[in-house]
Parts: C-alpha cells; structure tokens; sequence
C-alpha cells in the first residue's frame, strides 16, 4: 500500500510540472556555430515553438569538437525541459564511431522529442565531368578514380560516398572542407569534378547549368530540385541517405514534459510559416513521436557503425 501511495504521488507530481511547463524562457542549444542548416532548423521553429508554448525560446550555439561540446553540454543538463539539443545526425549517430573517445551516449544520456526534418543531401558535378549520370560516374570511376568534396570528415555527406563505394564498386577519393559552401565553390570553379552536399548549398548552381545534378541519395526527389532523379530510380534499389536534425531533452526529463514539447513541435512545422522556410533549405519537416524518432536513433546508430568500420573513418 505504502509503495502504491509513494508511486500515486510520483505520478501526480509529474503531472501538475507538465501542467505548470514551462514557467520560464527555454534554450536550444545549437552544437554549430550560426548559419548552417542544423543551426537554421532551429531557428526557422523557435519562435512559433514559443508562442505555442507561452515562454520565449532561444538558440544559443555552442559549437566546436564537430558538434560534440554542446552536445556533452546539453547531456549534463537538469532534465527538466529548460534545455534542450539541436540534435544533428552527424553528432548522434555518426560520431559516437568515428571519434576515438565521445564525452557523451547517444541512447543513454538523451531522450528523444521529435525529428525536426529530414535535409535532403545531392551529388553535383562539374559540366566538364564526361559523366551525366549516377551509373556513368561509377563507371567513369572504374577507370580513374574520382574525387568527391564534402563538408568535412565523418559527416553524413561523407559517409554517402562511402556508402556509394560499398554497395556498387566505385572509386570515389574523399576530399574533406570545412565546410560544405568551399567544397561547393570548389567544384564550380573545377577545382574537384564531384561533391555531395546538402541541396540547399547546390541549388542555385544546378538551376544555372554551373553544377549538374548527378543524383539525390534520399527516398525522394527534393521538391527543390525535381528534375534531378534519386539514386534508387537511377539503379541502386534502398539506398535512402539524407541528414536529419531533431529535438533532444536529457534523459531523465519528464516523459509528460517530453510529450508537450514534442505535441507543440509537431504543429509548428505542419505550419506554412515553417514549410516555405524548411523549403528554402531544403528541409523535409518531420514531427513524429519521441518512440518513431528513438527508434530511428537506434537503427541510425546499427546502419553507420557497419558503413563506418568497412570504410576505416577516424577523426582524432
């Protein structure tokens, strides 16, 4: 009887904090520094996030160490819906087996709220690249290796190369930027025949003829760029890679606490104030449950670990 009482007022207690959530302004931390798209998918909802929610909500970057100390920042927080995490792919799922040593787990330090959206990635090339299309690439590969830009080392961009190597043969050279725009300008002005990149970085130069569009790695066509055919209709049957961006709390946040926010979240960005700015960058909008996302989380994780290993990626 004695622990059912003690369960009930538990129970209780957690109900009237998700009532009374939030009675102060509450803070994104951004991993990056301002500008890019992980950075701008926060923004893009914190405003409307906080009209929802009646207390003003506030990005604040913290970046460096590939995302990983805003992210450790966030892990070590109070968990109780006052600070959350602009949660990147690249730092959630990818970096855990590309670092050597990570100041934070994935599954064991963060509860997951929702997907903001998926950012749809592409494969361009310079016009004087004799190859137009995916399967003329790897094969054009086959006979001189070819190199390929991207935002950096281990990032999603990255680790679609590599993914591309494995399931089809190609010889594709990774040259890692620090960033995705030089790896961008670089290919338009010839300097490397291939990137991949968000498509947000490309657009503009696809639309021009300065860059072509080889390909998009994800399930779909990007609405930006509608011309451009996905690589499974271009032979390669399930490949579906694209670089998402999501809304974590610390782990022992109150799963009521977790529900609102993921409740407010989820109208936001069925708003068409949010779907003509994620469209701007290229940004499918998500909202599904802290379960579907958790569990995307988790096969993330499995799917990059494999692609990770038979690559050899390390950052040190």
């Amino acid at each position: 009887m004695k622990r059912l009482l003690v369960a009930c007022a538990a129970a209780a207690a957690l109900t009237v904090q998700a009532q009374e959530f939030p009675a102060r302004p509450i803070r994104i931390v951004v991993p990056f520094a301002p500008g890019g798209v992980a950075d701008n998918s926060a923004r893009v909802v914190a405003e409307p996030l906080g009209q929802r929610l009646g207390q003003q909500v506030v990005v604040e970057n913290r970046p460096g160490a590939s995302g990983n100390i805003g992210t450790q920042q966030v892990a070590q927080s109070a968990p109780d819906g006052y600070t959350l995490l602009l949660g990147f792919d690249g730092t959630m799922v990818i970096n855990p087996h590309v670092f050597p040593k990570i100041p934070f787990d994935t599954l064991k330090d963060f509860a997951p709220v929702t997907k903001l959206g998926d950012a749809t990635l592409i494969l361009v090339a310079h016009p004087s690249l004799p190859a137009k299309t995916l399967q003329e690439v790897i094969q054009l590969s086959k006979s001189k290796p070819l190199p390929y830009g991207t935002s950096g080392t281990g990032g999603t961009p990255h680790l679609a190369g590599e993914l591309l190597k494995q399931r089809t043969g190609a010889q594709l050279e990774h040259v890692p930027y620090k960033g995705g725009g030089p790896a961008v300008i670089d290919v338009v002005g010839g300097q490397i025949p291939l990137v991949f990149t968000a498509v947000a970085s490309a657009q503009q130069y696809v639309r021009t003829n300065r860059l072509v569009g080889i390909g998009v790695p994800g399930a779909k066509r990007s609405s930006a760029l509608p011309d451009v055919p996905t690589f499974q209709e271009s032979g390669l049957a399930g490949f579906d890679v694209s670089s998402w961006t999501g809304i974590f709390a610390p782990a022992a946040t109150p799963r009521a606490v977790v529900e609102r926010l993921q409740k407010e979240l989820a109208f936001v960005l069925q708003s068409a104030f949010v779907k003509e700015r994620y469209a701007v960058l290229g940004i499918e909008p998500a909202g599904n449950s802290p379960a579907e996302f958790g569990a995307q989380v988790r096969d993330d994780l499995a799917r990059w670990e494999k692609v990770v290993k038979a690559a050899n990626v390390r950052v040190e």
